[in-house]
């Protein structure tokens, strides 16, 4: 069974960044079971990616069922620390499809971090009160959702988290933001064509809204 995966997206990327970059997934919002994937999804599912496309082709949904269902046994831990050994990832994205269902589910992902301190794990995750209260490794980084039951506990000057764009200035700002992350993350695969796009964005900031141009800077 295949753990981590790459999807067409993934692969430019990695290619791009000179990174290995890949995919952890499980059924998106409900097993086929019935049980709940994203517990604290809301709106989200209605525009749910995940829902739709190749996440949903018969030869896809099983293999997120099989991965799902090996999530719950006490061999995930292994078999997780197995496959990064065997396929030697730089990241980890955690859930391109669901999410942290339980806590214990989330302790066995902090297990598998803290084995493999030179692997970087990340997450979009609706699992806001969950996270607040957990201890996280230093290679693990957590987004929040701001689409779930739970985005009023988001601090929006604290917390990373991700937003539904509503104008023109909701996605030059992401875009700014994401742009700080990969300066933060991989300082060394930076093009100066990504420099000199970053620096426009930030220029249309000033130009156009200077109370948002001066909290970027800060």
């Amino acid at each position: 069974m295949n753990l981590l995966t790459q999807n067409t997206k993934l692969k430019n990327t990695s290619k791009a960044l000179g990174l290995r970059v890949f995919n952890f997934g499980i059924p998106a919002y409900k097993s086929a079971s019935g049980k709940l994937t994203c517990p604290m999804a809301d709106e989200c599912v209605k525009f749910c990616y995940a829902k739709k496309g190749a996440y949903i082709w018969s030869n896809v949904q099983p293999a997120f069922e099989k991965r799902y269902q090996l999530s719950k046994t006490n061999d995930f831990v292994g078999a997780m620390n197995a496959e990064i050994l065997k396929k030697k990832p730089d990241y980890v994205r955690v859930h391109d499809s669901g999410d942290y269902y339980s806590k214990a589910y989330l302790d066995k992902w902090i297990e598998v971090a803290k084995a493999n301190p030179n692997v970087k794990f990340y997450s979009y995750t609706n699992m806001v009160d969950m996270m607040l209260k957990t201890s996280l490794p230093k290679n693990y980084d957590i987004i929040f959702s701001d689409s779930g039951k739970q985005k009023k506990l988001i601090n929006e000057v604290k917390h990373r988290h991700t937003k539904i764009f509503t104008s023109h200035a909701d996605l030059i700002y992401d875009f700014i933001m994401g742009s700080q992350y990969v300066f933060e993350m991989a300082p060394k695969t930076i093009t100066q064509k990504q420099v000199s796009e970053f620096q426009k964005a930030l220029t249309w900031f000033r130009k156009n809204n200077v109370d948002a141009y001066f909290v970027l800077l800060d």
